[in-house]
């Protein structure tokens, strides 16, 4: 059974069209992440299927609801977590779980309990009485995390939930959504332009660049549909233009003192590539990951970033 369904859908703001005649659908209990840089159009995507925005055209359904003409059936299945801290930073953060449960019509006679209970799940029970304000970055993400899940919902929206937080917290934030999927079965979509996320969290993933979403699979099959590992290389007079008439070798890239090569058949290869590199300082070799997916299919990183774009 699927939980969401998008049928040729786009929004445009103004001249620019954000998101562009996208199609796919999500399975009950899956975790599906959507992949890309800022302004890919990963934002835009969620904002319609939460009812925050309304699509210029094509069709939703969430939970079986359509977004535009069944909004409030929409809004009643589903928990968001927004990219920016949205909690009230002068309540605890059990009065904002509390205010929350209420917005959201929780019975009154078990609130205290589901409160608790989303509390222990994100390991912030010590810290309930406490003002928001004196949470740390990943303490009130989880708090809102808590809060987007206090009313039960069938399918949870995570945009970006670990930007900006430190590896460590990080991790920490990926264990409890995986904890939350399994314990509570939710449907779970998340946008996130981290690659070890999507490969951690997502049982499938679509990659979307320009508003288009240009692949979509399993993280290891889309891994598994590259030829080649990619091989860094350093050292000072490294011979490209030699290395370039190799032909296994698939792609090149310099980065400062560092080559970046994609390799066919490395374990049989590499020896001939050393050989005619010249003086190699270090090598290093890597199977395809999500980052060189999106290499391949876009021509550029993904960890690029448009600092004086707009974030859709």
């Amino acid at each position: 059974m699927d939980s969401i369904i998008v049928k040729e859908l786009s929004k445009r703001f103004g001249k620019i069209l954000a998101v562009d005649k996208i199609s796919f659908s999500i399975k009950k209990g899956e975790i599906f992440g959507l992949l890309g840089p800022n302004g890919a159009g990963k934002s835009t995507t969620l904002l319609i299927l939460a009812t925050l925005l309304k699509p210029t055209s094509g069709e939703a359904l969430v939970n079986g609801f359509e977004v535009t003409t069944d909004p409030d059936k929409v809004r009643e299945s589903i928990g968001i977590v927004f990219q920016d801290p949205s909690s009230d930073e002068l309540l605890t953060g059990y009065e904002n779980l509390k205010l929350h449960a209420l917005l959201y019509n929780v019975e009154l006679n078990k609130i205290d309990e589901k409160v608790n209970n989303v509390l222990r799940l994100v390991d912030l029970v010590k810290r309930k009485n406490d003002q928001v304000k004196k949470y740390s970055g990943g303490m009130r993400r989880r708090m809102e995390l808590a809060r987007g899940l206090i009313h039960e919902p069938q399918i949870l929206f995570l945009d970006e939930p670990t930007l900006g937080l430190d590896p460590q917290t990080r991790a920490k934030i990926w264990k409890y959504i995986q904890t939350m999927a399994k314990k509570l079965k939710m449907t779970i979509i998340l946008t996130t332009h981290y690659m070890e996320e999507a490969e951690s969290l997502c049982d499938r993933v679509a990659i979307i660049d320009h508003g288009k979403i240009i692949a979509l699979d399993t993280p290891n099959n889309l891994m598994g549909k590259l030829k080649g590992d990619t091989v860094l290389l350093r050292g000072k007079n490294i011979d490209v233009a030699k290395i370039r008439r190799l032909p296994f070798v698939q792609r090149i890239e310099t980065q400062g003192k560092d080559i970046k090569l994609t390799v066919e058949n490395s374990a049989e290869n590499l020896a001939l590539l050393l050989e005619t590199a010249g003086k190699i300082e270090c090598v290093e070799v890597h199977p395809p990951s999500l980052n060189e997916v999106f290499l391949n299919y876009t021509g550029r990183e993904i960890r690029e970033e448009n600092e004086k774009g707009n974030n859709w």
